[in-house]
């Protein structure tokens, strides 16, 4: 049984999520010709304050961003 293992940020709805893992149960099938069922996608939501990006973290970025 694969595995995929999505790591993100917070702040996903559950509409992107079912997306997410829709297009990528598709797209994987596609390309390995492993049936689609047997794919488990688990989606792990980190804190924003636990994700570093170039020396800072990710709360800081999407603050200056606005």
């Amino acid at each position: 049984m694969p595995l995929i293992v999505y790591e993100t940020g917070e702040g996903m709805t559950p509409e992107k999520k079912k997306e997410l893992v829709q297009k990528l149960t598709r797209a994987s099938a596609e390309v390995t010709g492993i049936r689609e069922d047997a794919f488990v996608i688990y989606i792990h939501e980190n804190d924003n304050d636990n994700i570093g990006v170039g020396g800072k973290l990710l709360t800081e970025i999407l603050a200056e961003r606005g």
